[in-house]
């Protein structure tokens, strides 16, 4: 499907009230044409529907228009340079940036990471920015906590309890 196919399906979408599917297909698309900061830009657009400002940011991030709480949210979550550097989704160098503001940006970014490890990173190569000590800068990703494990859990004995109750009231029917 054609970048301009899928642009009408993202419309259709967002008029339809899936701002879900429009988000997919959205990434999608900035993943198959990372330079395009214009797809960049309609994502952030759409995490600004959900609210997520950090989400915002990281779509925004390339964007000399972009807003400074959005950029501080982005950077909070995604809190060292080789978290960034992974969560932009860029490829190939800079200089394929559609503008000077974005160069700036990605170059920057990439020589703080190359700060931080000693070494030169390179964006076509993620194992080059990446590091095991990392971890204490991983942005929450939704996965298993002790509170989501907590809630489930309630969730599910209240599930339970519920319909206890209900089958005790269809019984007490026939009765």
């Amino acid at each position: 499907m054609s970048q301009q196919n899928t642009l009408a399906r993202v419309d259709a979408d967002l008029a339809a009230g899936r701002v879900p599917m429009a988000r997919q297909r959205l990434r999608g698309l900035v993943s198959s044409f990372p330079y395009d900061l214009t797809l960049r830009r309609r994502l952030a657009e759409v995490y600004r529907l959900y609210g997520d400002a950090a989400e915002a940011g990281r779509w925004m991030y390339l964007e000399e228009d972009r807003r400074p709480d959005e950029t501080a949210a982005f950077e909070e979550r995604y809190g060292s340079p080789g978290w960034r550097m992974k969560a932009l989704a860029w490829r190939g160098p800079e200089s394929l940036a559609a503008t000077a503001f974005a160069e700036e940006r990605l170059a920057a970014l990439r020589l703080a990471r190359a700060e931080e490890l000693g070494r030169p990173v390179d964006w076509d190569d993620p194992a080059s920015y990446e590091d095991d000590g990392d971890e204490e800068h991983a942005p929450d990703t939704g996965g298993w906590n002790a509170g989501g494990v907590i809630v489930g859990l309630g969730c599910l004995v209240g599930g339970v309890v519920f319909a206890g109750v209900w089958v005790l009231g269809v019984i007490s029917l026939f009765s």
